[in-house]
C-alpha cells in the first residue's frame, strides 16, 4: 500500500535514524520510505550536516541517474567535451561581419562627431568649445567653457580650488563679447555662495556680493603692493 505523503510534521527519532542513510541512498528512495517530499528530505539532511558521499555521486554520474535533482538530466557529465572546445570567443556566421563594431571610435561617437573648435551651449547655459579629440577623456571633458579659455590664454591654467566667473552683467554666449575685462578668478567656495544667492533674501544677497567685491579689491591691492615691493628690492 502506497504511503500518504505528509507535507508537515515533526521528525521522529526513527525517521532521523533512517535519514542517516542519506549519504549513500537515493533521495527519492529515502523520501518514499519516509513518506515525505524529496525537498523536505534534502532540507533536513543539510540542516544536520549530511551530504552525499563522493562515491555515491560518482556512481550516480556514471549511471546517468539524477537522484531527483531538477535539471539533472541535462547537466554535463564528467568527461564531457563541449563542441566549442579550442575556439576563441563566440563564433558566428552569416552576414554578422557587416554589422560588427569596427576598430576605432565607438559608433555613437562617430555619428555625433564634430571637429575641434566647434561651439556648443552647455546644460548650464555657458558657451563651450571643443578642444581635443583625446579618447582617454570623457566626452564632456573634451569641451571647455570659452570664458575659461579666454582667461587661461592671458594668465595660464586656473589654480586649484578656483574658477573663472563672469563679472555681474557680463555673462553672454556670444564668443566675441567674452573678453578678459568681463571675467574674474574666484574661489570655488565663493562661486558656490554666488550660485546660492537666489535662495537668500535680496538684502542679504546684495550684502554678500558687496563683501565679495570688497575682498577682491583688497586682495588685488595687496598683490600689487607685494609686486611693487619686490620690484624695488
Amino acid at each position: 500500500m502506497k504511503r500518504r505523503i505528509v507535507t508537515r510534521r515533526h521528525w521522529t527519532l526513527d525517521e532521523l535514524e533512517q535519514l542517516a542513510r542519506f549519504p549513500h541512498t537515493s533521495t527519492l528512495e529515502l523520501a518514499r520510505d519516509l513518506g515525505r517530499k524529496p525537498a523536505h528530505v534534502y532540507q533536513k539532511a543539510y540542516s544536520l550536516g549530511l551530504r552525499k558521499a563522493p562515491e555515491y555521486l560518482d556512481d550516480t554520474a556514471r549511471s546517468g541517474r539524477t537522484d531527483g535533482q531538477r535539471g539533472g538530466a541535462t547537466r554535463f557529465k564528467p568527461g564531457h567535451r563541449p563542441w566549442n572546445t579550442g575556439h576563441k570567443g563566440w563564433q558566428v556566421g552569416g552576414r554578422s561581419v557587416e554589422t560588427r563594431f569596427k576598430p576605432g571610435r565607438p559608433p555613437h561617437e562617430t555619428r555625433n562627431y564634430v571637429p575641434i573648435g566647434t561651439y556648443r551651449i552647455s546644460h548650464d547655459g555657458y558657451l563651450e568649445q571643443k578642444t581635443t579629440d583625446d579618447r582617454s577623456l570623457a566626452p564632456a571633458r573634451r569641451w571647455v567653457g570659452v570664458h575659461r579659455l579666454v582667461w587661461e590664454a592671458a594668465h595660464g591654467p586656473v589654480p586649484r580650488g578656483h574658477a573663472v566667473a563672469f563679472l555681474p552683467g557680463r555673462r553672454t554666449i556670444d564668443a566675441e563679447q567674452i573678453t578678459l575685462d568681463g571675467l574674474e578668478l574666484v574661489t570655488r567656495a565663493e562661486m558656490m555662495r554666488r550660485n546660492s544667492l537666489h535662495n537668500l533674501p535680496p538684502e542679504l544677497a546684495q550684502l554678500i556680493q558687496l563683501r565679495g567685491a570688497l575682498n577682491r579689491k583688497i586682495r588685488n591691492r595687496t598683490k600689487a603692493r607685494e609686486e611693487q615691493d619686490a620690484a624695488c628690492a
